[in-house]
């Protein structure tokens, strides 16, 4: 299960990339605009609506992205496959849709259904789409029907998953996202041990897009609190020194906790992953210090290391009770970024915001230490330390000659021909081959191209080591068969 999770984390990580540019976007347009998000600005709302096209489109992006990683051979029919998924499952319940089923208003469909579109959905059309693409590209169909084998038959049989998937969630989808709203209601009277519950599930349920059932119950005005709309109103209600207590503990954690983070799975990955890990931690980070946008950061781990994201929801939890235990409240019009801090000096219900400075510099060291500890403890394969980074990948491997195709010839001829071959991928450094016949496997052909090594896990599986070109030499491979 463990490896089923991490080979998703894996996937993610070409969507999460793109994540660190919208952070920025909206920082900037923010800033230059904080009241009116565009409204005032055209040059702010430029740059909000550049961001808004990658966040609010996550959920697809994570579709697409599990799609191609999952796939055996990362096909792009896979990636269409995801798509439709993710298009028939949050089209079928959509909250028009759903009216229309049972023949009633939109305003009387289950709220539940208006947050379909999450990052919980791409994932599972991603697995949807990627599964049957394993399962049903080498589908033959009778001469009648062959203009729809192969590939061609994955998005229909996508399609078919689909829907059942959707008459699923039909009927769980509204009990979960209730119990949840249920279960703030009932955590409303706990004073800072609540915010600290609710904090601490407002983090844990994220991958679920579960989240928005209780930031309904706490930040609007689903259960009468009404925290974000009264911390900066200062309207009938507000209670200083107690409005507010359901965002503060955000700050430390967006603004220094997972900045933090960040530099703990920088320092604790492989020597030869730094480069990359750092431009991904660097540009998360930022984000998270300037806006509160943490997706960047924590989809970067959240299933690569999912004890390291128990962890995080753990340590927000605490920030939350602790903070509004303190003479401290913050509030924000977005997300517990800096900019949002900045802002909340001159609002009605903040009470001593400067106290950011000491609390987030201590929970800067906590995520730290903690972080790292943990890591290294458990041996957690954040970015730059996933199971395939193995000690022989460290070294920066450098190959005879560039001619990728000569090298992918003595791989296949030494896998005993294209006819032996049953199926093969790459990963960072490595081509993975399961063969037919294990006795025709030869290693000294293979070696000839002047591969770093050779790795035999299995009798059916061979592993050849050829360093960070292995892309181009399995691109020549797939030609080759």
């Amino acid at each position: 299960m463990m490896k089923y999770l991490q080979k998703i984390g894996k996937s993610l990580m070409l969507p999460v990339a793109v994540l660190p540019a919208a952070g920025i976007l909206y920082g900037i347009g923010y800033w230059i605009d904080p009241s009116g998000w565009g409204a005032n600005s055209i040059i702010a709302a430029f740059f909000i609506k550049a961001a808004s096209a990658i966040i609010d489109h996550i959920p697809v992006l994570f579709a697409i992205g599990i799609s191609i990683g999952m796939a055996k051979d990362h096909d792009g029919t896979s990636a269409l496959a995801g798509i439709v998924s993710f298009l028939m499952i949050t089209t079928l319940l959509s909250s028009d849709a759903v009216a229309m089923y049972r023949g009633v208003d939109v305003s009387e469909v289950s709220a539940s259904f208006g947050k379909i579109n999450n990052c919980f959905i791409g994932i599972m059309a991603g697995i949807i789409g990627s599964s049957c693409y394993n399962r049903f590209r080498d589908t033959k169909l009778p001469d009648w029907l062959a203009f729809f084998s192969g590939k061609r038959s994955v998005a229909i049989v996508t399609a078919v998953f689909s829907v059942a998937a959707s008459v699923l969630l039909f009927f769980i989808w509204p009990v979960i996202f209730a119990g949840l709203v249920a279960f703030g209601t009932s955590i409303v009277g706990l004073g800072p041990i609540g915010a600290g519950i609710y904090a601490m599930l407002n983090r844990a349920l994220i991958p679920l897009g579960l989240h928005h059932a209780l930031n309904a119950v706490f930040w609007f005005d689903t259960a009468g609190i009404n925290d974000l709309g009264l911390f900066w109103s200062g309207a009938e209600g507000a209670v200083k020194g107690v409005t507010g207590q359901y965002m503060t503990g955000f700050f430390p954690v967006m603004m220094c906790g997972l900045p933090a983070g960040a530099l703990a799975m920088y320092h604790t990955a492989k020597s030869c992953k730094k480069k990359s890990v750092a431009s991904l931690m660097i540009a998360g980070a930022l984000a998270s210090f300037f806006t509160g946008i943490t997706e960047p950061l924590e989809f970067a781990f959240m299933f690569l290391a999912p004890g390291l994201y128990l962890v995080h929801a753990l340590l927000t939890g605490i920030s939350a009770a602790i903070c509004a235990l303190l003479p401290f409240r913050l509030g924000f019009n977005f997300s517990a970024g800096f900019v949002d801090w900045f802002l909340s000096f001159k609002a009605p219900m903040a009470v001593n915001p400067w106290l950011i400075i000491p609390v987030g510099a201590v929970y800067a060291a906590i995520y730290y230490f903690v972080f790292r500890f943990v890591i290294l403890k458990f041996d957690l394969k954040t970015p730059g330390r996933e199971v395939d980074e193995e000690e022989e990948q460290e070294k920066t491997i450098t190959l005879a000659n560039n001619d990728f195709t000569a090298i992918a010839e003595n791989i296949v001829e030494g896998l005993g021909g294209k006819e032996n071959i049953k199926e093969i991928d790459y990963c960072a450094t490595r081509i993975r081959a399961e063969v037919v016949d294990y006795t025709l496997v030869d290693e000294r052909i293979i070696k000839k191209g002047g591969v770093a090594g050779i790795v035999r896990p299995s009798k059916t599986t061979v592993q050849v080591i050829i360093g960070p070109k292995v892309q181009f030499v399995y691109d020549e491979i797939k030609k080759m068969i």
